[in-house]
């Protein structure tokens, strides 16, 4: 990989992990680690184009059907995709077919742009983890091996223990903080051949006094009845929380994915105040 190149546009896809959820602006919109990798490629490239079409809860088969064609037309220099995780948390998950699912769109993606970069996903600490860590590893294994065979870059956040520890987890326990997420874009970005700006980005964080037991059992209810249950009931209704959404960058009316750029790419500043490129 070039040492820092130069990237004129960048399309990541996938789901609430992309998306950015939940790392909210004081607006109410999210962030995350795409909108901060394209924030820092814009600030070194005139005329940088960026499109997030991730949606939340999505299952590869969607990426697949819904945003891998998209993506695909658009020839970035560079496609981010991560799916699969929601699957493997399903109680019923075909892992050949989301293997099968993951191998067309790598095949469809690594044609259409000059980097396609994967990921380990990371893994929060808990008892979640341990249950599904045979499907998430196997999961991961065979995003080496795509790497491997189409030349895609992987980016490995499952083994950084900066990731792993809970203090890097929102209260859902399922997306990741402002800090997390700063942390993928770093990886991310040194993946990319840039200069590392945060070279301990997988360094542990430092101890903290843990909770007390009264304190932990608030926070449990309160996980249970705001998020577990509600999680729960989508899966037993076949609802998903992406339903009706579209990617950042996606026109439901035209059917299509469209560009944005900052006006001042010296100042490039939140991509919710970027400017549209194009119908």
């Amino acid at each position: 990989m070039q040492t820092n190149p130069t990237h004129t546009s960048l399309v990541a896809i996938g789901d609430s992990f992309t998306e950015g959820m939940s790392d909210l602006l004081p607006d109410g919109t999210y962030r995350g680690w795409a909108d901060l990798l394209a924030g820092r490629m814009a600030a070194r490239t005139p005329g940088f184009r960026y499109a997030n079409l991730a949606v939340r809860g999505k299952l590869i088969a969607q990426i697949v059907d819904e945003q891998v064609g998209p993506a695909a037309a658009m020839q970035p220099d560079v496609i981010t995709l991560v799916g699969g995780l929601n699957d493997t948390l399903r109680p019923k998950c075909d892992m050949g077919r989301v293997r099968a699912l993951l191998e067309e769109a790598v095949e469809r993606l690594t044609p259409a742009c000059k980097h396609l970069v994967l990921m380990r996903s990371p893994g929060r600490e808990g008892p979640v983890q341990q249950r599904f860590r045979p499907r998430m590893e196997e999961l991961f294994s065979y995003v080496d091996d795509l790497a491997d065979r189409h030349g895609a870059l992987v980016v490995d956040l499952y083994s950084a223990p900066s990731l792993a520890d809970q203090r890097a987890w929102d209260v859902d326990r399922l997306h990741l903080t402002d800090d997390g997420h700063h942390r993928v874009a770093e990886a991310v970005w040194q993946t990319l051949g840039y200069e590392a700006e945060d070279p301990e980005w997988r360094t542990p964080m430092p101890p903290t006094p843990a909770p007390n037991w009264t304190a932990r059992r608030i926070e449990d209810v309160r996980f249970t009845r705001q998020y577990l249950l509600p999680w729960i009931g989508r899966r037993l209704t076949g609802r998903s929380s992406g339903d009706g959404r579209t990617g950042a960058h996606f026109s439901a009316e035209l059917g299509k994915a469209f560009w944005v750029t900052p006006v001042d790419h010296t100042n490039p500043g939140p991509v919710t105040d970027w400017q549209q490129v194009g119908p």
